[in-house]
């Protein structure tokens, strides 16, 4: 019986593949068993750049997979800084990959893979086309005013981490509904790439445990007294396998003092290590 790949989807511009490598090798670490095939979709990152991090990648047992995105596509939706256009790829990954790929795991470069992924893949989608973790639970106020806001009736799907079924996605998935979409709702869209994943696919996405599988690395106190002590800092490394360092304070910046910051930096600077050996 041939051995399972865990197919990964991730994007970004040349300017996060810093983090990107650190996440890879934590990927690597910690699913030391598992083949790993690398989707990386962009816009154009120069070709030095994706070379060495192809080495890299060689270097930790990863195949990756780069695939370019038409920049126009994506030309009118609203972008920024911190909300760059590479954003929206995540939700055209089963029109992009060209591959015969049942499930696929999107991740943000901001996280750490801190135990396997495995049991993620072999989670029961039933008919949902998608699962994600969701930050705020049924009664949080901030559910209620998403739902509001984008009229929905679900929860509030954090994208960061979406496993996807492809042939369901490719379905669902229409490129020309999702760029109208986008144009035409661009006023009231708060966090762009987000608000519209949850408006037109919440309700075929699956909930899955964020404190597992999307873990909000801001949340460590709050996340102790949601769970009456229960998720300690040993309780985080024996069971969450996502750790998602969400918002603007980044774990690789100079000042951060987050309750992962150490952990985060470990694996920064084995990543760093193992490209300047390949230099």
């Amino acid at each position: 019986m041939a051995q399972r790949t865990l197919e990964i989807v991730i994007t970004c511009d040349e300017g996060y593949l810093c983090p990107v490598r650190t996440m890879l090798l934590s990927l690597r670490a910690n699913n030391r068993d598992e083949d790993i095939r690398v989707w990386l979709l962009h816009r154009g990152i120069p070709r030095p750049a994706l070379d060495a991090l192809a080495v890299f990648c060689g270097r930790i047992k990863i195949e990756l997979a780069p695939r370019i995105v038409d920049r126009e596509l994506f030309s009118h939706a609203r972008t920024s800084e911190r909300y760059p256009q590479e954003m929206y790829y995540r939700m055209l990954a089963p029109h992009v990959i060209d591959a015969p790929i049942d499930r696929v795991l999107y991740l943000d470069p901001d996280i750490l893979i801190i135990n396997p992924l495995a049991p993620l893949f072999d989670i029961e989608l039933g008919g949902s086309a998608f699962a994600a973790a969701s930050h705020t639970d049924a009664i949080h106020p901030a559910t209620a005013l998403n739902n509001v806001r984008l009229n929905t009736s679900e929860l509030y799907f954090n994208t960061g981490v979406i496993l996807m079924d492809m042939t369901r996605a490719k379905e669902l998935i229409k490129p020309d509904e999702l760029l109208s979409f986008a144009e035409e709702n661009d006023r009231k869209l708060l966090f762009p790439d987000q608000d519209i994943f949850n408006s037109l696919y919440g309700e075929r996405t699956l909930p899955i445990p964020d404190q597992v599988w999307n873990y909000d690395a801001r949340k460590y106190a709050d996340n102790i007294i949601r769970t009456g002590g229960e998720a300690t800092l040993d309780w985080v490394m024996d069971n969450t396998a996502i750790l998602h360092f969400c918002g603007r304070d980044k774990p690789w910046a100079p000042k951060y003092r987050g309750q992962f910051a150490a952990l985060y930096k470990h694996y920064a600077v084995r990543a760093h290590r193992i490209r300047c050996e390949t230099n």
